[in-house]
């Protein structure tokens, strides 16, 4: 035997040793209750189990987006079918014209599934043509300066870097951009000529979607003739039969247990107590609010600077990057919704994929109540796209809201036209249309199905991560505005965190979850490099992060280059955000030149690029004779296109180039990175 240190012991006496010692009769005591224990426990779990009612198991995004098989070619065998629509979304667009193709396609005698490419091997499409009479649709986003969809990504790099034999695959693309930028479409005209030289087939002409102007017109008139290319293609015919079959069925989860509930979290559950690095879109970061203070002066309008505290978040950023916020919608208009539909909001509900097949088996984070879902995942304050119009037919009790309804689903122009202005020009959401056509009453169900999900609001960083490593700092303004029907629409992000104003007593400071994307506005990577800095209104808040960047690297001793800023506002009293740390770091000599426009201060309206016309001698120097970085921030639709046009212009007579040379040296100081553009439309 063993003595409690574990050293063997010879025992000199064994005739002396009992038959049954303490220790045995000790352990069998042990054994035995052990034993009773364990069964008695076993036989009324057994029995409770059979009491217990079926419930769904809450499932998160990164459960509802996986796939357990990436070939969706093998999807498309085992199922019958023959069309599946792949999209590269950002915004979640995409997707949502991805569905409704794949849910028409039964018209025309060819089932249709929606596939994400992140989660196929798109190697795949080699073997499209084993698959009689199949097709590949393309929905796909251009994002950020002509770059693909985080999802669309690695597809893209495999047509970049691969040279598939893609004979015998039938195709067709439809791009979704804005107009008001440069790479307008970029990626969905790259993915239609390179999938033609890899060999395969073009069915139909490629489709370009305008977000800027009416992107769902452009896509109903694609999709319309789209049809039509296909029944000739393959010689068949249009059955006449609307799909009306839902994408999702519901399922009562009210015997589901409270901590199993999502209640706003937007992939894990419990995730925003239990916070775990690294964080991300799936996985944000509920950061405090530190500092939420009024940069306006005066007047009737609102400009927040608002710092986010990431101190052991372990998260860290560079100066140019943008963070994400992640809204929630107005518990007004949620309660509105509530009370037109008479819904009892807290009932806890899940929507699950008729599809078995499908990998996302839950439009957003299942089960929670009613009051979540709008509050946290759908979008109630856009403008609906026309297939909700259609799904609301059913529900109209009024032959006159109805007929309304069709006329605005339809494509004739007469439809298109009341769509524009009852919906577009009018401005209405999903409340409004509910309110002023009072006969119809959705199940809520389906309208969660039908609405998109709510997006996260992307914000520039105004602050550097050497200045300011454990906060982020935005610079936002107050979205309100009155619409045509005499309502106010306020911006949902805006809004919401003109709320979440930090206490200074010992209350629980207020919270909002946000995350970090990179980006490639960046400051050259000499600090002597020279830059010139365009940044009217909160245009300034890229700007704010690079001076102080550059002040940091002069209070370190190293030699910095110029930094030449260009600010503009409406009224100096008035809207002059940040002025006092603006005059402080020309005084200190980190900013070489602060050039001013204020719009309104005079009769004759001033903006600065009324000033960039001025200065075009130094302009030229700084970009054209000392190879200096030049950075343009604000509105897309105007100020960054005629900023760009005077560039242009100033290279032409500077320079003493044609207008083609001069175009020409502006395109390669984009890709030198030496002009680079953070705007937005």
């Amino acid at each position: 035997m063993e003595n409690s240190e574990g050293v063997k012991i010879e025992s000199t006496v064994v005739t002396e040793e009992p038959l049954i010692s303490a220790l045995d009769i000790a352990l069998f005591v042990v054994i035995i209750t052990v034993a009773y224990f364990w069964y008695f426990k076993r036989d009324k779990q057994s029995s409770s189990s059979e009491k217990k009612p079926y419930t769904i198991q809450p499932s998160s995004l990164s459960s509802i987006e996986q796939t357990s098989n990436s070939s969706f070619i093998k999807k498309l065998k085992s199922t019958g079918r023959s069309l599946v629509v792949f999209y590269g979304s950002q915004t979640g667009t995409a997707e949502e014209f991805a569905g409704r193709i794949a849910k028409e396609g039964a018209r025309y005698k060819m089932k249709g599934m929606v596939a994400d490419p992140e989660e196929c091997d798109m190697a795949d499409l080699v073997e499209m043509k084993e698959i009689q009479k199949s097709l590949a649709i393309f929905c796909m986003a251009t994002y950020g300066e002509g770059d693909p969809t985080d999802n669309a990504m690695d597809f893209y790099e495999w047509l970049q870097n691969g040279d598939a034999d893609l004979e015998g695959l039938n195709y067709a693309v439809f791009g979704l951009g804005n107009k008001t930028y440069e790479h307008y479409n970029e990626i969905a005209i790259y993915i239609d000529q390179r999938l033609e030289e890899l060999g395969a087939t073009r069915v139909h002409e490629i489709g370009l979607g305008d977000d800027d102007a009416n992107i769902e017109d452009d896509f109903a008139s694609w999709k319309e003739k789209l049809w039509e290319s296909v029944c000739s293609h393959y010689g068949i015919e249009e059955t006449g039969e609307e799909s009306n079959i839902r994408q999702y069925k519901l399922v009562d989860c009210s015997e589901v247990l409270p901590e199993r509930i999502f209640s706003g979290e937007i992939s894990r559950l419990k995730s925003y107590e239990n916070q775990r690095f690294p964080f991300d879109v799936k996985n944000p970061y509920l950061s405090k609010i530190a500092v939420n203070r009024e940069l306006h002066k005066s007047g009737d309008r609102s400009c927040m600077h608002i710092e986010f505290d990431i101190d052991g978040s372990k998260m860290r950023y560079d100066t140019g990057d943008h963070v994400a916020v992640y809204p929630k919608n107005s518990s007004e208009l949620v309660d509105k919704i509530g009370e037109l539909l008479n819904a009892d909001l807290d009932a806890v509900f899940s929507l699950l994929n008729t599809d078995e097949e499908s990998s996302k088996k839950h439009p957003f984070p299942c089960p929670c109540t009613y009051r979540t879902a709008l509050t946290y995942y759908l979008d109630i304050t856009s403008n609906p796209r026309t297939h909700i119009m259609k799904e609301l037919i059913e529900y109209a009790s009024d032959p006159k809201d109805q007929e309304k309804l069709k006329l605005m689903a339809s494509s004739t122009p007469e439809g298109k036209k009341e769509f524009y202005e009852w919906i577009l020009r009018d401005n209405r959401n999903i409340v409004h249309i509910l309110e002023d056509l009072p006969s119809v009453k959705p199940d809520l169900d389906h309208l969660c199905e039908l609405l998109p999900r709510l997006q996260c609001r992307y914000y520039s960083i105004s602050s550097s991560p050497k200045v300011y490593p454990k906060s982020i700092h935005i610079t936002a303004v107050l979205v309100n505005y009155t619409t045509p029907t005499n309502r106010v629409n306020k911006g949902v992000a805006t809004n919401l965190l003109a709320q979440l104003i930090p206490t200074n007593d010992e209350l629980p400071q207020p919270t909002i979850p946000i995350y970090i994307r990179r980006s490639q506005f960046r400051l050259p990577p000499k600090s002597q490099t020279p830059i010139i800095m365009i940044g009217p209104g909160t245009g300034l808040a890229p700007f704010r992060g690079f001076i102080q960047e550059r002040d940091y690297a002069r209070k370190e001793g190293r030699e910095i280059g110029e930094m030449v800023l260009y600010f503009g506002c409406r009224k100096k009293d008035e809207d002059f955000i940040y002025e006092n740390e603006l005059q402080e770091y020309v005084a200190n000599g980190t900013l070489t030149k602060l050039h001013l426009a204020f719009s309104r201060d005079q009769p004759e309206k001033k903006y600065v690029t009324h000033l960039l016309e001025q200065n075009a001698d130094e302009l030229w120097n700084i970009i054209g004779e000392k190879s200096g970085h030049l950075y343009v921030c604000g509105d897309a639709r105007s100020m960054a296109k005629d900023v760009h046009s005077i560039i242009v212009k100033v290279v032409m007579e500077k320079g003493q180039m044609t207008n083609s040379q001069a175009l020409n040296y502006v395109k390669k100081m984009e890709q030198q990175k030496r002009y680079s553009a953070d705007v937005w439309s």
